[in-house]
């Protein structure tokens, strides 16, 4: 197959890192367009102490998400111009240009006229709460599918994670001392998940329908998370995590292709 184009399209920066970090640094290196959407400035993260006299936390953000796009090969970067809502419950849920209220319509129009004068054969989203809950990811998934339908973008998929997965991950990781002690965070459990919404991370292996192997990718999408130094820092779990743990827990990124039922019949997006 020629040349298609990738459209990813994220919450905050920092979120095409994990989820697709993977997939876009593979699907570059085969030659296709990627192109990142990113909804929100990232207003409400973690604030650095050596921002610049002048500098505010979206200004180093942008930056951040630009040297993550070099690392990843991403050919274009664009903003949708909202607010951060910040969790369930934050008094910035309120705010009016938080992405959480954006009309619909609105929002997905702004997405569609990218993935227009892009021609986009695929593009990736969240699934229906957004992994964890997030109030602006599940506004990605809502929005994400509105844009497809009005671009007639051929090919949809939500990121996700394997819920499965993770809970023997977990297990696997509190059995084995992690690097020396790392300490692991606490991803909750079935009954209490510590998500924003109460739903168990990602989604139900069953549910999954695309199983996508980056493994062979897996410094690019590293070196993607180091670029947003201001979120993710060098003592963080996800950069203390041995080599080969970190190619064990993230080498793999998920998917379900929409329109599709559950079961993983696929190891690569269609249309790329």
């Amino acid at each position: 197959m020629g040349m298609a184009t990738l459209v990813c399209f994220h919450a905050h920066p920092d979120d095409e890192a994990i989820g697709t970090g993977g997939t876009i640094a593979r699907a570059a290196a085969m030659g296709h367009r990627v192109v990142l959407v990113v909804a929100t400035g990232g207003e409400h993260g973690e604030v650095p102490s050596d921002l610049a006299l002048g500098e505010t936390l979206v200004d180093r953000r942008r930056k951040e998400t630009d040297r993550s796009a070099q690392a990843l090969g991403i050919a274009r970067v664009a903003f949708l111009g909202y607010r951060d809502s910040g969790m369930t419950g934050w008094e910035q849920n309120e705010h009016a240009d938080a992405f959480m209220n954006a009309p619909l319509d609105e929002a997905a129009q702004r997405l569609a006229d990218i993935l227009r004068e892009e021609s986009a054969d695929v593009v990736t989203m969240y699934d229906w709460h957004g992994g964890y809950g997030h109030p602006d990811h599940v506004a990605v998934h809502r929005v994400g599918h509105r844009a497809a339908e009005l671009a007639a973008t051929p090919n949809v998929y939500e990121n996700t994670m394997n819920r499965d997965e993770m809970d023997r991950f977990m297990k696997m990781a509190k059995e084995a001392a992690l690097n020396g002690g790392t300490e692991v965070p606490d991803f909750g459990t079935e009954e209490a998940p510590g998500t924003d919404d109460g739903n168990p991370f990602g989604m139900p292996e069953a549910d999954l329908t695309t199983k996508v192997d980056v493994s062979a990718f897996i410094d690019k999408k590293r070196q993607s998370l180091r670029a947003h130094g201001s979120q993710v820092t060098d003592s963080s779990f996800f950069m203390q995590m041995p080599d080969e743990l970190f190619t064990t827990v993230f080498g793999t990124e998920w998917f379900i292709r929409s329109g599709t039922a559950g079961g993983v019949t696929e190891d690569w997006l269609a249309g790329l």
